[in-house]
């Protein structure tokens, strides 16, 4: 072999290992991050303001508790200021994009259900305040099954497209059904730990006219935003849930990858 003949293979060679180099850090690269949520979305300004003044409540809830020296109820406002971060926290850690707007209503929720409900006695004080969270409940995890079938539908992996009909069905049945484990929580946690979950209700103290109650308001809740969904794919006209499901695709492009 002629030495210009070696120096051609050896260039040839470097060339490969060089290609398979740059291969090799394509591949390792790690996937992009979410784009961040824009400062100048209103929803965004809206979420900031509303989560840091649900903060600053808890905050001084705290503080009182533990003026007052009640120990136990500054650790459960605490535990509860703890659950409210959870959705950010989680979005964080997953880097996954979650829509300010349906953040803000999980963390409303669960503001109205715990720290309102449990740790101010709201739900002995007004009568209808369960009722109202379940169907709220209703709402939020239909939203949430709407985008279960919408991730499906638009994965480039999956071979999957729904009709509204089955889209909306399959959002209500999932919002039930979750409403339904719920349910059976509730009743574990008296039957084991002798806890109030469910609650007397109309004269019954067997907590059962609560927990169909309970069910009833999250069947109704449900069947609303799935009747709405429905009807907005049905008609070919954009919905606020559209709208956020297509802000979460749009922001997570790695979860729809082939």
């Amino acid at each position: 072999m002629t030495r210009h003949g070696a120096r051609r293979m050896g260039q040839r060679d470097a060339g490969r290992v060089a290609g398979g180099m740059r291969m090799e850090t394509r591949e390792s690269q790690p996937p992009a991050e979410p784009p961040a949520r824009k400062a100048s979305d209103p929803a965004v300004r809206i979420h900031w303001w509303v989560v840091t003044g649900l903060r600053i409540v808890m905050g001084a809830a705290i503080l009182l508790a533990l003026y007052e020296r009640q120990w136990l109820n500054a650790l459960v406002v605490f535990a509860i200021m703890l659950v409210t971060m959870a959705p950010g926290v989680l979005a964080g850690r997953f880097r996954v994009y979650i829509p300010a707007e349906f953040e803000l209503l999980v963390v409303i929720f669960l503001f109205a259900a715990f720290f309102l409900g449990e740790v101010r006695g709201y739900y002995a004080r007004f009568w209808w305040w369960d009722i109202v969270l379940h169907a709220t409940s209703g709402l939020l995890l239909g939203l949430l099954g709407f985008l279960l079938v919408y991730v499906l539908n638009e994965n480039q992996r999956i071979e999957l497209h729904m009709r509204p009909r089955f889209v909306a069905l399959f959002a209500f049945t999932f919002a039930v059904a979750m409403g339904a484990l719920w349910e059976i929580l509730e009743f574990g946690m008296d039957q084991l730990f002798g806890m109030n979950m469910q609650k007397p209700m109309f004269g019954d103290n067997s907590g059962l006219t609560d927990t169909m109650w309970d069910l009833i308001v999250d069947a109704l809740g449900a069947f609303a935003i799935s009747a709405a969904g429905w009807w907005h794919m049905h008609r070919g006209v954009r919905s606020f849930v559209e709208v956020w499901i297509r802000k979460f695709i749009e922001r997570n492009p790695r979860l729809f990858r082939a």
